[in-house]
């Protein structure tokens, strides 16, 4: 039965009609009611074939509410008769039928709900269209006139309809949706509930196709809580699942409905079935494929969650249901406090849409930490196939970074090759006099283990996270801090470490000497660091290059300058180890050969730069490494 119209009395009604039918009456719209019918049929739908699945939804209300009055045990028309949905179609006469066993109408409710369409709300709706700036989206939604969609596709339409009440005379109502409409007494021997018969337009003959409505109906309608029979045969067989209490659902009923709504024949890595009573009334099941899409080579992959209202489709790819991160998704989100326009194809209140989106997202978060701590190797699993969607989640998604942060798994020093850990795994594993979280970047595990950054942590037996993802930079920066524990870089030149409680006994070099070589060094390059300095940072290499407060990262030098953007000079700092045999021959070297020390300077500067990927132009370090071995070769 199609939906209520506004509520207005019946001294408002814009239609001349007669109660009692012995014979067929005529009743003539009005002009603002043929106006309205005009907009619904030209302005509230994109697409043409939402007007069948807004009768079949019709229908599908029809029969819950016939369910709920059989409940009450009040005596209703053929009792016998079974609730379902049946729908035929004619290709040689070009109709359509929909039809339903459900509560049908009496003579009075089809003058009310088919006859004044909006009721005295049609003159305010127009009224208000020529108002409203942008159209009708702000004013749909006030008017439940799906049903008049039908004369998108059809010339004319006929309702035969019998109401659940057993005195109740059935009833025919038939228009062309253009001037009026005519009513006439159905045969006695109608049964229960309503049949809409089609006469479809000449160009809208493809909707008496079979292939054509199985389509539809699979597309939007097939998850309809009644079977539906079409053409003899019962074709929504697959269940609503998420509707269901998940403890009444097997895992091979979640693997056969992962397959049929992903369109494959491999099972999902995971699932969450979730469903919600308050705020909103939520009801949904996500998946997680056991593949990235995007991985697999296949480009930015599109989201494929659902949004339903009572298991009717609303959108299959709704915009903003969940956030660009979650794209991998595949599934279902049904809430049945969504305000729907008048043709289900927008929603009306954006802000409710990203309140749901809000708490599906907030779940999914949970769902994963769960899955993490009770599944290890299963999440591993998922990690590595969908590790870069959570970083784009940290920063993109402000609201929810620190949740997903410890959703984070990487190496580090304290850890085999291949075996990953968490930030909490670390923080649970920090020393007592270490109040920070330390992290180093690169291309690989392999590079890193060799990094002269290591040194200085090594020595302290502090613990350093090995991040090797492109981006990883962006999404440290992005987090700051985890559980209040600060994340820093060990490249930085402000890192602030504590001090060694065993100093090496090597020798090394001398504090006066130490100083007059920085000094030479600043001078001999000038404007080219911050800072130059001996530190007990390095010990394994003469020196290394040390990102300085204001420099931008390399990561975000290297962005920036693949987006043809201006790149910031660099003023790193330069720290010489005190114990190198090389940095204590270079001492000697600028007072006894500086055209010798100076080459060579430039090679451990170079080398350096290069390492901490500093070094703009790699050409610099061959160039002075030929001039190093010629002016070597030379003595």
């Amino acid at each position: 039965m199609p939906r209520k119209m506004v509520d207005a009395g019946a001294n408002e009604s814009r239609i001349t009609h007669k109660i009692t039918i012995m014979e067929s009456t005529t009743h003539q719209f009005q002009t603002e009611v043929r106006q309205l019918l005009d907009i619904v049929i030209h302005a509230f739908y994109s697409d043409r074939e939402v007007f069948v699945r807004e009768l079949v939804s019709n229908a599908s209300d029809a029969l819950e509410k016939l369910r709920l009055k059989q409940l009450t045990g009040v005596a209703i028309a053929d009792p016998a008769r079974q609730l379902g949905i049946t729908i035929s179609a004619d290709e040689e006469k070009h109709t359509l039928t929909i039809a339903d066993s459900g509560i049908g109408m009496t003579e009075e409710e089809v003058i009310e709900y088919l006859g004044t369409i909006a009721h005295s709300g049609t003159k305010k709706f127009l009224e208000a269209m020529k108002e409203s700036q942008g159209g009708t989206q702000d004013l749909i939604g006030q008017f439940g006139v799906g049903f008049y969609s039908a004369f998108m596709a059809a010339d004319s339409v006929e309702v035969t309809t019998r109401s659940w009440q057993p005195e109740a005379k059935p009833v025919t109502w038939i228009s062309d949706g253009q001037q009026g409409y005519t009513l006439q007494e159905a045969p006695a021997d109608t049964p229960r509930g309503t049949s809409i018969l089609i006469h479809l337009k000449e160009d809208a003959h493809n909707f008496a196709q079979e292939h054509t409505l199985r389509y539809i109906i699979g597309k939007y309608s097939n998850f309809v809580g009644f079977p539906i029979d079409f053409n003899g045969e019962h074709i929504n067989t697959v269940q609503a699942i998420w509707m269901k209490n998940k403890k009444d659902v097997t895992t091979e009923e979640y693997e056969e409905f992962y397959k049929f709504i992903g369109h494959t024949e491999t099972e999902p890595l995971t699932w969450m079935h979730f469903s919600a009573d308050a705020p909103i009334v939520l009801n949904s099941v996500l998946y997680v494929p056991k593949e990235s899409p995007e991985a697999m080579g296949f480009g930015r992959c599109e989201p494929n969650v659902s949004l339903y209202c009572h298991k009717v489709l609303i959108d299959s790819k709704p915009e903003n249901l969940l956030p660009e991160w979650l794209r991998f998704l595949t599934g279902v989100v049904d809430s049945e406090d969504l305000p729907l326009n008048i043709s289900r194809e927008m929603l009306q209140d954006n802000s409710l849409l990203r309140r749901i989106s809000g708490i599906i997202t907030k779940r999914f978060i949970k769902h994963l930490e769960t899955l993490a701590k009770d599944d290890t190797e299963k999440y591993e699993s998922f990690w590595r196939q969908f590790s870069r969607f959570i970083k784009e989640g940290i920063v993109t998604s402000w609201e929810h970074k620190e949740a997903l942060a410890k959703l984070l798994r990487f190496e580090s020093t304290f850890t085999e090759p291949g075996k990953l850990t968490s930030f909490a795994d670390y923080i649970g594993r920090m020393k007592e006099n270490q109040k920070d979280i330390y992290v180093l970047y690169g291309a690989s595990r392999a590079q890193l283990e060799n990094s002269p950054y290591l040194d200085a942590l090594k020595a302290r037996g502090f613990e350093v996270c090995f991040l090797t993802d492109g981006g990883d930079q962006f999404v440290i920066e992005s987090i700051m801090k985890v559980d209040d524990k600060a994340v820093k870089s060990i490249d930085r030149a402000d890192l602030e470490l504590p001090p060694l409680d065993t100093p090496t006994d090597s020798p090394a070099l001398g504090e006066e000497e130490g100083n007059k070589l920085t000094e030479w060094v600043s001078s001999a390059f000038a404007e080219n660091f911050s800072k130059v300095s001996i530190s007990d940072r390095v010990t394994s290499a003469p020196a290394i290059a040390l990102q300085s407060a204001d420099d931008v990262a390399p990561e975000v030098r290297a962005y920036l300058k693949a987006m043809g953007q201006p790149v910031p000079e660099t003023h790193p700092e330069i720290a010489f180890n005190p114990h190198s045999p090389i940095v204590q021959k270079l001492a000697t070297l600028r007072t006894e050969d500086e055209e010798l020390a100076k080459l060579l300077a430039g090679q451990l500067i170079n080398t350096a730069l290069l390492r901490a990927g500093m070094l703009e132009d790699p050409s610099k370090l061959a160039d002075n490494s030929q001039a190093l071995l010629e002016k070597l070769l030379s003595k």
